[in-house]
């Protein structure tokens, strides 16, 4: 009996994380709609036949669909007409109201709120997170030491604490990365407290790519780390920051994976997400707040790319509207539209595939078979 709660409280958690990052997203496109005078006719988390539903004062039906796969908003006068061009129906007009009725900037606006509600999420768990708990800060001390690295020939060591480098003090692991990113090609001094030894080590940093010396690499992991509790307007500045270093990570890790093809293998979908978040929910309330920040802002950046049937893909369609002064032909979009979701249905085949692989599904159906 035990066991079974506990495996139904561990699926809540997973259907309520994904719940949430989606209800959060499609809750921005909502907003954003009704701000700029457009009528939502439905407002779905999952798919399918609906559990619950009801209709609220707007005449939007609110509804929770037996698939917890996603959600959807459905604006009034969004789809079109290949053959005419124009808005098609089959609910009650609402001259004005509809969403190709009005300006690009409108549209615009509608397609990026999606996005921007997951970025303010992260910011917000982050927040708090940070003044309620703390957050983790990186100290000076070593502790892995990367082969053939400035931190080994300089004889750096596992549980070192750099106290000094050139004279100045070190506080926290960031600082120390900083001096030593600014010093490519140069011999920094370091004081290093080693047991109850105090040792002067003399540390030529190596640039982080070869030949390129605008970059500095000294070659070491940080081995500890202390919790600090942020006031409240600080725990602000540092939520959207570590939104900002998300959102970098995330972002060059996909650019990598474009440009050179590696990391295809690590890609996850959604049942990595509800692997996942199981593990963090493990962990403890702040890893799992720290986790829902981070797929909260995986899933704004992914729904930025510039594929149609995504909000970027929109956003790209309304730029060369702008540029054009007038919509892109009808059948461009249909066509548009038919590649991208081509486009990512391949990709969720894909990263679905990876996720059986990686949770050893595979595995287990083919000792199964064999």
């Amino acid at each position: 009996m035990v066991h079974l709660l506990s495996i139904v409280q561990g699926v809540a958690v997973r259907v309520l994380v994904f719940g949430v990052l989606v209800f959060i997203h499609e809750l921005g496109h909502y907003l954003a709609a009704r701000w700029r005078g457009i009528y939502v006719e439905a407002f779905s988390i999952g798919f399918g036949p609906a559990l619950v539903s009801w209709t609220d004062r707007h005449g939007t039906v609110w509804k929770i669909g037996l698939l917890p796969l996603g959600g959807f908003v459905k604006m009034h006068g969004m789809a079109l007409n290949v053959a005419n061009e124009t808005a098609m129906d089959d609910t009650v007009t609402r001259p004005g109201q509809g969403y190709n009725e009005k300006p690009v900037f409108s549209r615009a606006i509608v397609a990026a709120a999606g996005p921007v509600a997951n970025f303010l999420l992260a910011m917000v768990l982050l927040s708090v997170l940070f003044c309620a708990v703390g957050r983790q800060v990186p100290l000076a001390v070593v502790g892995e030491v990367a082969e053939a690295s400035s931190a080994a020939t300089a004889g750096l060591k596992p549980g070192d604490r750099i106290e000094t480098v050139d004279g100045e003090k070190i506080t926290a692991f960031e600082t120390l990365r900083r001096i030593v990113a600014a010093s490519a090609g140069q011999t920094l001094t370091m004081q290093v407290a080693r047991g109850a030894q105090l040792l002067s080590l003399p540390v030529e940093i190596k640039p982080a790519e070869p030949g390129d010396m605008s970059v500095g690499r000294l070659g070491i992991s940080s081995g500890a780390s202390m919790t600090e509790r942020l006031w409240p307007g600080a725990a602000l500045v540092a939520g959207v920051a570590e939104t900002g270093h998300m959102f970098g990570a995330i972002f060059g890790g996909l650019v990598h994976i474009v440009t050179t093809g590696h990391g295809l293998r690590e890609l996850g979908g959604p049942i990595a997400v509800v692997v996942m978040s199981g593990q963090a929910a493990a962990q403890g309330l702040p890893v799992l707040i720290w986790f829902v920040a981070f797929l909260s802002v995986n899933l704004g950046l992914v729904n930025l790319l510039p594929i149609p049937i995504l909000d970027g893909g929109h956003l790209m369609f309304y730029a060369a509207e702008a540029v054009r002064g007038r919509p892109l032909p009808a059948s461009a979009l249909d066509y548009g539209y038919r590649a991208g979701f081509a486009l990512i249905a391949c990709m969720f085949v894909f990263i679905s595939f990876n996720d059986l692989v990686h949770t050893g599904a595979l595995r287990w159906v083919a000792h199964l078979i064999g």
